[in-house]
């Protein structure tokens, strides 16, 4: 898959499981670390779980295998690294801490009618 798909997939993925305030940074440009970042909040330790564990699914069922998964659901934060797009999931006061928006503020921004047309 193109990381442009594999982004599109991983949006939809967190947006069907109610994931809140997705953010899709394009960082082809700025790092060579991915393509893209995806960056999502969840209301709860349940919801971080379900989250991470949909997206991991989702992915490999359309093969994708994750590269690495750091940090925990009761660490308030969850990274999976799909090489081409990295995905942070975020309880929101983590979130709020390392505020990975300011962080990447060179990155742009893909709004969800951009993506409909990249895929």
């Amino acid at each position: 898959m193109t990381p442009d798909r594999v982004a599109t997939l991983v949006v939809e993925t967190l947006d069907s499981k109610k994931a809140q305030d997705i953010k899709l940074l394009k960082t082809t440009d700025i790092t060579t670390l991915a393509d893209y970042f995806v960056i999502c909040t969840a209301t709860s330790t349940t919801h971080l779980k379900t989250l991470s564990d949909e997206v991991e699914k989702v992915l490999k069922d359309n093969g994708e295998m994750p590269r690495r998964r750091e940090g925990t659901r009761s660490g308030g934060w969850i990274l999976i690294d799909f090489a081409c797009v990295i995905v942070h999931l975020f309880l929101q006061e983590s979130r709020e801490f390392y505020t990975l928006e300011r962080l990447w503020s060179d990155a742009e921004e893909v709004e969800s009618g951009e993506r409909k047309e990249e895929s």
